[in-house]
């Protein structure tokens, strides 16, 4: 499995808390054991104790992508290295008995499930795919989404760096919520326009009356 994959951790935990909507999925042991997928063998290693802990790991995965949208890149590096040093990986060399075409297996790095407890072992490999894809692509890839008040983390993978939602929906969104701005934005205008014109015309009429000849 590519150290790209493992990226996704990180997102997929964060993204359990919304604050701006005070939402938050991660409430019971089913929910923590769901973030490992198709990892089920890990995932069965999660108790009520680790709810907690999953919490506290997603603060700080949170506070990772906090600094890099704010554009602080080096307090983003060193959260992610305390939770480096914290929850070290242990990788291995693994072909999972696939093969190519000729036979031979397809080996790649593989993270082994740290064996204490479902947290450890989460956050180890969701902190070893998060700084593989910071150190690959840059600091500027992590991203929260701009579609108030979502702010759920994303990772640009696009051409430009220009992403800026977490999904088509959000940015749909967001879209919409501008052209009404705009709209909004003109008619006022249009509204102050007249007032002016009205108000205008009516100091025109004022002076002319004033300056009228006064009848005898």
């Amino acid at each position: 499995m590519e150290l790209a994959y493992y990226s996704d951790y990180a997102v997929r935990l964060v993204n359990t808390e919304e604050p701006g909507r005070g939402k938050d999925s991660l409430t019971t042991v089913g929910a923590v054991r769901d973030l490992f997928g198709t990892n089920q063998d890990a995932g069965r290693r999660a108790t009520d104790a680790d709810l907690t802990r999953f919490r506290g790991v997603r603060a700080r995965l949170r506070a990772v992508f906090e600094a890099a949208d704010g554009g602080d890149e080096e307090l983003a590096v060193n959260l992610l290295n305390s939770l480096l040093l914290e929850f070290p990986v242990s990788p291995q060399v693994s072909g999972h008995n696939h093969r190519d075409d000729d036979g031979r297996p397809l080996w790649h790095l593989h993270l082994a499930d740290h064996p204490s407890n479902a947290t450890a072992g989460y956050a180890a490999i969701a902190a070893m795919g998060l700084a593989f894809h910071l150190t690959e692509y840059g600091v500027d890839r992590l991203g929260l989404c701009e579609a108030a008040p979502c702010r759920n983390a994303y990772l640009d993978t696009s051409t430009n760096r220009s992403r800026r939602y977490c999904s088509d929906r959000c940015a749909t969104r967001a879209n919409v919520a501008a052209y009404r701005a705009r709209k909004r934005l003109e008619a006022e205008e249009r509204t102050e326009r007249t007032d002016r014109g009205a108000r205008t015309g009516r100091t025109a009429e004022s002076a002319q009356d004033s300056t009228a000849p006064t009848e005898r």
